[in-house]
């Protein structure tokens, strides 16, 4: 046969994929990626160790608080349901 083109045979086997599959790639939503130094780079990690720390922590609260069946309340000192077993009555 002739010999084809390069961008024929691209044209040819993209053809072929297209009979195989109907699946397609996503189309890209976010810039490529970009070379960090290696400063940006420790940076971004420990800034993520952080925040995946706090996470943890949270989820290790709100875990212990439901184990324990801790209910926080609101704590008002100054309200008058605090008050009111402390008023003093005469009897008289």
């Amino acid at each position: 046969g002739s010999p084809i083109t390069a961008e024929e045979r691209r044209l040819r086997d993209k053809k072929h994929l297209d009979d195989i599959t109907a699946a397609r790639l996503p189309p890209l939503h976010h810039s490529p990626a970009k070379l960090l130094s290696i400063e940006e780079s420790i940076a971004i990690q420990i800034q993520q160790k952080e925040a995946y720390e706090e996470m943890q922590a949270k989820l290790a609260a709100q875990k212990l608080a439901e184990r324990l069946n801790i209910k926080m309340l609101r704590f008002e000192p100054e309200g008058e349901a605090s008050m009111q077993y402390r008023e003093v009555r005469d009897e008289d």
